[in-house]
């Protein structure tokens, strides 16, 4: 692991964000941007879409008339197509099995709570809800709504798309819970896959947003007795998710499923 990826999901947004500004300068040419992300990197650039994000009739000069109508908003004057997080843990990984290698006993969960900095830092806090900077909530809580200049929750609207790919085992980083947004309840029934062109895709489904009716609002939420894992399932699930669900059981490398996910070699997913 690198010691830049210790600094905080904040840092490395704001990072992230300003190497995506200086390709968007090298190349006027492009109008569409799309995201791919593993791991923490998943809420590294959702980070970074809220510092990127603008509302709409604000973009590049160059960009299409269709964009400038679009009521979507945009990514620093592109058109936001696809943004697909991989075994990210947007949930976080503080208790409720959340890290699968802590085997769900909760007086571990609590004491990497307790320690989980000394050894990853400012992200440490960060994934286990325990940084208050200046007395604010976690960073987690406030990227599932728009936080004064970071337009979180708006800039995931602003994709046309928005996928979770999540192990539905064998990930004993990130949970299955975690990665996929869904409340334990939440957690669907799944069986081999028939497919031979994805035979470790075992469910998929289409989450559509709620209404705000159905969402209380995030703004709200301290005035109710949920969790604070409530509170990010229920900002998140105001945009809609395809989800896809994967299991690599059946293979060889099963063992490295938060990595072989990311489908780098093709001999490692046979």
């Amino acid at each position: 692991m690198h010691k830049l990826t210790l600094d905080g999901i904040d840092v490395m947004g704001e990072r992230l964000a300003q190497e995506v500004i200086e390709e968007i300068n090298k190349r006027p040419q492009i109008t569409k941007i799309s995201f791919v992300a593993h791991s923490v990197g998943g809420l590294v650039a959702r980070y970074a879409i809220g510092r990127l994000y603008r509302p709409p009739g604000q973009s590049l000069e160059n960009s299409p008339q269709s964009l400038r109508d679009s009521n979507r908003g945009n990514i620093h004057g592109l058109d936001a197509v696809n943004f697909i997080t991989v075994a990210s843990p947007h949930l976080g990984s503080r208790g409720n099995k959340q890290v699968p290698f802590l085997f769900g006993v909760t007086a571990i969960e609590k004491f990497a709570c307790c320690i989980i900095h000394f050894i990853f830092r400012r992200t440490g806090k960060h994934l286990f809800l325990t940084d208050n900077d200046d007395g604010k909530p976690p960073l987690l809580q406030l990227m599932v709504d728009d936080c004064g200049d970071l337009r979180f929750i708006s800039a995931l609207q602003a994709f046309q798309r928005r996928v979770a790919y999540s192990n539905v085992g064998y990930d004993h980083i990130v949970g299955w819970r975690t990665s996929s947004i869904r409340g334990a309840s939440e957690l669907p029934k799944w069986v081999d896959s028939t497919s031979k062109v994805y035979p470790h895709i075992v469910y998929e489904e289409l989450s559509k947003a709620e209404t705000l009716d159905q969402c209380a609002d995030v703004a709200d939420m301290d005035k109710d007795n949920c969790t604070l894992e409530e509170r990010l399932l229920r900002g998140l699930k105001r945009v809609s998710w395809e989800k896809v669900d994967v299991s690599f059981h059946n293979s060889k490398a099963r063992s490295a499923a938060h990595s072989v996910i990311q489908v780098k070699d093709p001999v490692m997913h046979s």
